[in-house]
């Protein structure tokens, strides 16, 4: 069996039509594999059709603003993939004069950019024999040839990246890439793989040996951190408008650089009374109109899990003296409620707005 020859001929009769195949454009290729990076390609294409029409080449995408593009990212989480996407477009446009680097050395130096995508892009773009070896890939060769040492440990992500060095298309490697990737997320499935249809049934190992579903091996997982997000959305009026304080995230926690609510963190979950006793950094919430709005919200992220509670805080005319104060003291940014619509904000956030039609 010449496995390459195999998945090439699968791949030409059984590919999806998507919108980032069929080019050998280093912009859009690598576009589409940051997008797809932790996001399904039925939500990603929607948003990979709204980057190239808004920002249709990399000088484009480099001359817009970051914020612009994490509101345009809105949505898909994983937010530092957005800032780096911005981060190599200007490297890109002032180091390598708005063309992109050809050479797999140059490539991976780019920011958000690691073995995977950089080996993705020298393929498909350059016609350069890296392989790619993404979770889909990982499935296929260590099912297909038997590899059961665990693919997260140095000596396992050895031999799974031998094995595809080896067995890589030289002359083609940017079609044997695509064709490996996608034989892998619509066959070779990590949950009731199509193995009676699978054109290597013969050649399987592990389906010979009768243990596919238990391929590939991991080490197993840190356990997830619980967060408890208090969210208190300030709202007053003035000169008749509604206006409502946010806050900007800043240094290496989650969400850097996007925009949310000024917020009570909790390692546990506490109580409304509990929050109105303790108030916000000087804030005094005691005699405040309060309410709590919705249920809670539940956001999962690689290792760790938001719970999250909105609680809707009404400052009166009499009261906006120490609303000023707290502004100046926590940074806080007063806009008009109905201006919220134009900031980047996590998902999280966006999910809460739209069902209690805030947003």
């Amino acid at each position: 069996m010449k496995f390459s020859n195999e998945i090439i001929k699968w791949y030409k009769l059984n590919k999806r039509k998507l919108p980032w195949r069929n080019t050998n454009d280093p912009y859009k290729i690598w576009l589409s594999e940051i997008i797809l990076q932790q996001t399904r390609i039925d939500q990603g294409i929607n948003y990979y059709n709204n980057f190239v029409k808004t920002f249709p080449d990399v000088m484009s995408l480099a001359n817009s603003s970051e914020e612009n593009v994490l509101k345009l990212w809105q949505g898909l989480g994983y937010y530092t993939r957005a800032r780096n996407l911005y981060k190599t477009a200007n490297i890109i446009a002032h180091k390598f004069n708005g063309k992109f680097p050809n050479e797999y050395n140059e490539i991976i130096q780019l920011p958000g950019i690691g073995v995977y995508t950089a080996a993705a892009i020298a393929s498909m773009a350059f016609n350069k024999s890296y392989p790619v070896v993404d979770g889909n890939v990982f499935r296929v060769i260590t099912r297909v040839f038997a590899i059961d040492t665990p693919i997260d440990s140095g000596q396992g992500k050895k031999l799974v990246m031998d094995k595809a060095l080896e067995i890589i298309d030289t002359q083609k490697p940017g079609i044997y890439n695509q064709a490996i990737m996608e034989f892998g997320a619509l066959y070779c499935k990590p949950k009731n793989p199509d193995c009676l249809n699978c054109i290597f049934t013969t050649n399987c190992l592990a389906y010979r040996k009768k243990f596919v579903e238990k391929l590939p091996v991991k080490i197993s997982r840190p356990v997830q951190r619980y967060r408890y997000f208090y969210y208190l959305l300030i709202c007053y009026k003035s000169n008749e408008s509604d206006y409502i304080l946010i806050n900007k995230r800043g240094g290496n926690d989650i969400w850097k650089n996007l925009y949310d609510f000024p917020l009570i963190e909790s390692n546990k979950k506490i109580s409304l009374n509990r929050v109105i006793e303790n108030g916000f950094n000087g804030l005094v919430l005691k005699n405040k109109t309060m309410k709590l709005m919705g249920n809670e919200y539940k956001h999962i992220l690689s290792h760790q899990v938001i719970l999250a509670r909105f609680i809707r805080v009404e400052i009166k005319e009499k009261q906006q003296a120490e609303i000023q104060k707290n502004i100046r003291n926590e940074k806080l940014i007063p806009i008009k409620t109905r201006d919220l619509v134009h900031f980047p904000i996590p998902r999280l956030i966006e999910k809460f707005l739209e069902e209690n039609r805030l947003f």
